[in-house]
């Protein structure tokens, strides 16, 4: 059975905000490890939209290794968007979900493969919700925003979670992997 794996960067103090974090070479190698280790990853619109800047680096790559690194790990890894607006996709890899979130969840997690990865917070307060989720990566970004959403905004219910590990990055990130206690 596969594992779903909420996989999501934020600030010290729980904002998510894309441009506040500190994306080096060794946070991006480090991503492109995990996406060539993944089977599919689930986004929502939004999160799909913003990933779709790396299209453009397989075209002119920025001759950073670790970014055409991840812009390639991006590009391959099958990719399931769930969206109530967006009717196609322009990305090869990328499907539009026909189904709700917990289904497609469930029935993935029951193939063989490789593990799934969340990548949208919207997706991961849903599997949160519905005690889908079987790890948490928490990157925290060495930065106070003091705005933009709450990673953990709208949860329904309290979830324990155990630390299982940590990973320390030269900019001062750090990944915390949480396991629920179910």
């Amino acid at each position: 059975m596969r594992k779903i794996i909420a996989a999501f960067n934020t600030t010290v103090d729980g904002n998510c905000d894309h441009t506040a974090g500190i994306a080096d070479e060794e946070l991006h190698q480090h991503y492109a490890d995990l996406l060539d280790n993944a089977g599919v990853i689930l986004y929502g619109r939004t999160t799909y939209h913003l990933m779709q800047y790396w299209q453009t680096l397989l075209k002119n790559p920025s001759g950073e290794k670790a970014s055409d690194d991840f812009a390639k790990a991006i590009d391959k890894i099958p990719k399931i968007v769930f969206s109530h607006t967006l009717k196609h996709t322009d990305w090869e890899t990328a499907e539009i979900a026909t189904k709700p979130i917990d289904v497609v969840m469930k029935e993935l997690k029951q193939q063989t493969g490789k593990n799934i990865f969340i990548g949208s917070r919207s997706l991961i307060i849903q599997a949160l919700n519905l005690q889908l989720i079987d790890e948490l990566q928490l990157c925290i970004q060495p930065v106070v925003v003091g705005k933009g959403l709450s990673l953990f905004e709208n949860i329904t219910d309290r979830t324990l979670v155990k630390l299982k590990k940590t990973k320390n990055f030269n900019n001062g990130a750090i990944i915390l992997y949480y396991e629920p206690i179910k």
